[in-house]
C-alpha cells in the first residue's frame, strides 16, 4: 500500500531515517491520482470531514497539499504543517504564496499554534510512522477546540498480519516496505500496533471515538485500475471494498 510519507521525530527527538526530500516530487506525482491515495485515502478523509465551510482545519503532515486544496475548495480555513522542506515547496506551489504552511511535525517540538486553535485536525497516513503516540495525540488534542474533531487514517492493522503471518499481531512492531514512486525507489518504515492499542491511545489522550470506517474506494476506481481489482478479487467481480487503511473520527472531549 502507498501512503503519504512524512519525516517525524521519535520520542526523545531522534529523527526517523527517511529522507523524504529526496523523493518528494516523485511521490507527489505518483500519489496524485493513484488507487491508494487518489481513489482511497483522500476521498475517504474528505467524506468523513463532511461540510467544512468556515471550519478551521489543520492538516498535519500535509505533504504536497492535495487534502488542503480540496478542503479549501470546500470553504474551510486551512493550515498545513509538514516537516519536509521539499514537500512544503510543492504545497506552496499548489496553494499559493499566502497559504498558511509551517515546517513542523509531531513527536518533537510543540506545534506552533495556541490551545484550541482549530475546529478539526487531520492526520492522514501519519501516525503509523511513530512508535509512541502519547505526545503526538496530546499535542493534537491541545490545538483542537473543545468538541473538535481529529480525523485519522492509518495502515489497517490486519494488513500487517496478512503480510507478515508469522509476526505477533498484538505486539507493537517496526517494519519496512519498498516502493517505487514514479520510477524512483524508496523504503518506508512503519510501526504496526493492534487495533486495541490504537483505540486505547485515542481514549487516553482525551478523545471519544465517533467513527471507525473501512470504506470502499471512490467511484470509478475499479474502472481506472481493473488489473488491481482482478488480482485482489479474482472471481468476485462485484466486490469493491478491500483492506488497506483504517479511518477514525475522534472528538475532543
Amino acid at each position: 500500500m502507498s501512503s503519504d510519507p512524512q519525516t517525524f521525530a521519535e520520542p526523545g527527538g531522534q529523527a526517523l531515517a527517511h529522507d523524504y526530500d529526496s523523493f518528494a516530487e516523485a511521490y507527489a506525482a505518483e500519489s496524485e491520482s493513484n488507487l491508494h491515495n487518489g481513489y482511497y485515502a483522500r476521498p475517504a478523509i474528505l467524506d468523513l470531514a463532511g461540510d467544512v465551510a468556515g471550519r478551521r482545519i489543520l492538516d498535519v503532515g500535509c505533504g504536497a497539499g492535495p487534502v488542503l486544496e480540496a478542503l479549501r475548495d470546500r470553504g474551510a480555513i486551512v493550515t498545513g504543517v509538514e516537516p519536509s522542506i521539499k514537500m512544503l515547496e510543492l504545497a506552496r506551489q499548489r496553494l499559493g504564496e499566502d497559504a498558511a504552511l509551517h515546517q513542523a511535525g509531531l513527536g518533537g517540538a510543540p506545534l506552533p499554534f495556541p490551545d484550541g486553535a482549530f475546529d478539526d485536525a487531520i492526520a492522514c497516513l501519519v501516525l503509523h510512522y511513530l512508535e509512541d503516540w502519547t505526545a503526538p495525540l496530546a499535542e493534537l488534542r491541545r490545538v483542537l477546540a473543545p468538541g473538535g474533531r481529529l480525523i485519522v487514517a492509518v495502515n489497517h492493522p490486519f494488513v500487517y498480519r496478512l503480510q507478515h503471518p508469522d509476526a505477533d499481531y498484538f505486539a507493537t512492531s517496526k517494519w519496512s516496505e519498498e516502493y517505487t514512486f514514479s520510477g524512483q525507489n524508496a523504503t518506508l518504515t512503519y510501526w504496526h500496533r493492534p487495533l486495541h492499542a490504537m483505540t486505547s491511545a485515542f481514549i487516553e489522550a482525551g478523545f471519544r471515538i465517533a467513527v471507525v470506517s473501512e470504506p470502499p474506494p471512490a467511484p470509478g476506481a475499479r474502472e481506472r485500475f481493473p488489473e488491481v481489482f482482478e488480482e485482489v478479487f479474482g472471481n468476485l467481480p462485484s466486490a469493491t471494498a478491500f483492506l488497506c487503511f483504517l479511518f477514525f473520527v475522534l472528538e475532543a472531549a
